[in-house]
């Protein structure tokens, strides 16, 4: 699996850093960054809960 992240939608909400964040932080410019974009499929749950969290859809978990 990995996680792509649309940082032009990202609002810096952190919604995602929330939810997992070994996987996920705002950066310093306010937007999204992928801690690791090929995680262990150990890991599903809980990056797919922060993906959904995501209030303007700037994450995707592709297969």
């Amino acid at each position: 699996m990995r996680i792509e992240a649309d940082r032009a939608k990202c609002d810096g909400l952190g919604m995602c850093e929330a939810m997992a964040p070994d996987f996920f932080e705002v950066g310093d410019d306010g937007t999204v960054v992928v801690l690791e974009q090929h995680p262990g499929e150990q890991h599903r749950q809980d990056i797919t809960a922060a993906v959904d969290a995501c209030p303007v859809l700037a994450l995707k978990l592709k297969d």
